[in-house]
C-alpha cells in the first residue's frame, strides 16, 4: 500500500511539472530586468496555483568511507508540491498556499524491498515576494508545519514547527536562503530532536550563464554552542536546455536525514535525476 500511494502522488507531480515550466515561462529570472511592481504581482497571481514546491528528485547511492552493501545502501527520493489558495490579495500583498512533502528512504537491496522510512510533510503558509525598485528579488515565507513518519509505537516520530524563511537573489545567479522555526514537539520518542534537525538552516545555491549547471550547499544548525551543522552538498546538470529536468548528486553529512534514523549519523553520496521548480526551490 505505501507503495502504491507513493505511485498516485508521483502521477500527481507529473502534472505539476509541466504547469511548473509554463509558470517559469512567463516570469522573468528574478534580479535582471525591472518592471512596475503591480505587473510583477500579476505575473504571479494569474499564473498556475499548483506547483511543484521543494526539489523533487529520485536518487540511489551508498556510504563514504566503508564497502557498499545491503544495508548502508539505498534510494531516497521526495516529492513536494505547493497549492495556491489565494491571490497576492492578503496584508503586505502576500498569498495563502497549502504545501505537502514526503519523503522516502527505499532499502531496494534488501530482501522485499522495504521502504524503511516514509516522512510525511504537510504544511500551510504565507509569502511575500520581495520587489525592490520594480525588480523582483526572492521572497519571505510563514509557514506552519507538521512532520512525522505515520508509524506508532518505539518507531513513531513527529514534531511541529512555525517556520520563517527567505530565499534573495544576491546577484541573477547567485541566491542564499536562510530559514528558522519555533519547535512544538510532540513526539514522544524524539524529545531530543533539535540536537539532531537543527534550530536553523542556511545555504547558497550558484547557477551558471546560461541556467544548466547549479551548485548548492545547506547548512542546518544543531543546537549547542558548537559549530556542529548537519551538511547538504548538490550539483545538477539539466539534460535538456528547454526543460527542468536534470542529473543530480547529492552529498548528506550528519544527522536528521530521516525521522526514524534521526539521531544516527549518515555520510552518503547519491546520484539520480531531480526535477527543480524554475524560480525557487525551497528547503
Amino acid at each position: 500500500m505505501r507503495i502504491f500511494r507513493g505511485i498516485v502522488v508521483a502521477i500527481t507531480v507529473a502534472f505539476a511539472l509541466k504547469v511548473n515550466f509554463v509558470q517559469a515561462q512567463i516570469i522573468t529570472q528574478p534580479g535582471t530586468t525591472t518592471f512596475d511592481t503591480d505587473s510583477v504581482r500579476a505575473e504571479f497571481d494569474n499564473g498556475p496555483y499548483f506547483t511543484l514546491y521543494k526539489d523533487n528528485y529520485f536518487i540511489a547511492g551508498t556510504t563514504l568511507g566503508g564497502r557498499p552493501n545491503k544495508t548502508n545502501s539505498d534510494v531516497k527520493f521526495q516529492i513536494s508540491i505547493a497549492q495556491r489558495i489565494t491571490k497576492s490579495v492578503l496584508p503586505f500583498n502576500s498569498y495563502l498556499f497549502l504545501m505537502y512533502t514526503q519523503k522516502c528512504m527505499w532499502n531496494v537491496f534488501e530482501e522485499s524491498l522495504p521502504m524503511r522510512d516514509l516522512n510525511f510533510n504537510p504544511g500551510i503558509g504565507l509569502t511575500k515576494l520581495l520587489i525592490v525598485k520594480g525588480t523582483l528579488v526572492g521572497k519571505a515565507t510563514l509557514l506552519v508545519e507538521h512532520e512525522s513518519n505515520g508509524r506508532d509505537g518505539l518507531a513513531s516520530r513527529s514534531w511541529n514547527r512555525v517556520s520563517l524563511g527567505a530565499s534573495i537573489f544576491i546577484e541573477p545567479n547567485v541566491m542564499i536562503h536562510g530559514k528558522t522555526w519555533i519547535p512544538i514537539i510532540d513526539g514522544e520518542n524524539n524529545k531530543d530532536i533539535l540536537d539532531y534537525c537543527g534550530i536553523y538552516q542556511t545555504g547558497v545555491s550558484v547557477t551558471s550563464q546560461n541556467r544548466r549547471f547549479q551548485a548548492s550547499v545547506i547548512l542546518t544548525k544543531r543546537r549547542g554552542w558548537n559549530l556542529n551543522f548537519n551538511t547538504v552538498i548538490e550539483l545538477s546538470y539539466r539534460i535538456f536546455k528547454k526543460d527542468n529536468q536534470s542529473f543530480f548528486l547529492q552529498y548528506y553529512n550528519g544527522y536528521g536525514e530521516n525521522l526514524l534514523d534521526y539521531n544516527r549519523f549518515h555520510s552518503r553520496l547519491r546520484v539520480g535525476i531531480v526535477i527543480k521548480p524554475k524560480l525557487f526551490s525551497d528547503f
